[in-house]
């Protein structure tokens, strides 16, 4: 990579690291960068969950306030979600990369619609609760499908990351009776372990598959872009975020049809 291309990555992983604390799809920046700078597919797809989970962190742990009393919760639902990460991780590694470069256009296109669409489903779930409405009492059918939503998103991100927070958000949504705020916390501390469980797996079996030079430089930036998203991001335009996402995702489509 030549300095220009390390900078744009580093700055990609820096978006990447806010959006994901605030918005989520941080992918959607960070993929399109390392395609551009010649990574393939898997590598981009790899070394990018590794350099996420820095940033991850530093979002989850800037949403501690939102995160109270809700322990009970996470520690039924980061056993799915680890699951899932191992079972995406799994089928990222062990299916032919011929059949991830043929199906990811069709992953970014779903996260793009997912993105775009996002307001609407904030809507419909403002719609049936206040935000302030005390939550209501988790029954085990509804615990069990949120251990299956978990799983389900869980397996997402570990097979390709783009959006896995926005699905989180749209499943928990739906069987929580939370404020979009306290979501967006579960959100941030599911996708840190699916992203964490995964680069685990990452660098145990497919250490030839990392760039460790773009996994660091996503990681430099990440880390500094979960802070200031968990600190400041909610004061930006979301709409501004939500359209550079989708540009950004529609060139990352045009580059994987175009390779």
């Amino acid at each position: 990579m030549t300095v220009f291309e390390m900078l744009a990555v580093a700055a990609a992983g820096l978006a990447a690291g806010a959006i994901n604390a605030v918005v989520g799809s941080g992918t959607l920046v960070t993929f399109p960068v390392l395609l551009g700078v010649g990574l393939p597919p898997v590598t981009a797809t790899v070394s990018n969950s590794l350099g996420l989970v820095p940033g991850n962190l530093a979002g989850s742990l800037g949403y501690r306030r939102e995160l109270a009393g809700q322990r009970w919760l996470l520690l039924r639902l980061l056993p799915a979600s680890v699951l899932g990460a191992l079972t995406g991780a799994f089928l990222l590694l062990h299916l032919p990369a011929s059949s991830f470069e043929a199906v990811v256009p069709v992953l970014v296109g779903l996260a793009v619609v997912l993105v775009a669409v996002q307001p609407l489903v904030q809507r419909a779930l403002a719609r049936r609760r206040s935000a302030d409405a005390p939550p209501s009492r988790i029954g085990p059918g509804r615990l069990a499908a949120l251990f299956a939503g978990a799983y389900a998103t869980g397996s997402y991100g570990g097979y390709f990351a783009a959006s896995q927070g926005v699905l989180q958000i749209g499943v928990f949504g739906l069987l929580l009776r939370e404020s979009l705020q306290r979501l967006n916390a579960i959100k941030n501390v599911l996708t840190l372990a699916v992203n964490g469980v995964a680069a685990g797996a990452y660098i145990v079996v497919a250490t030839d598959r990392v760039d460790w030079r773009a996994a660091g430089l996503v990681a430099a930036g990440s880390l500094l872009g979960g802070y200031v998203g968990a600190r400041f991001g909610r004061r930006l335009p979301s709409a501004v975020l939500r359209a550079a996402i989708v540009a950004l995702g529609c060139v990352a489509i045009a580059v994987l049809l175009t390779r």
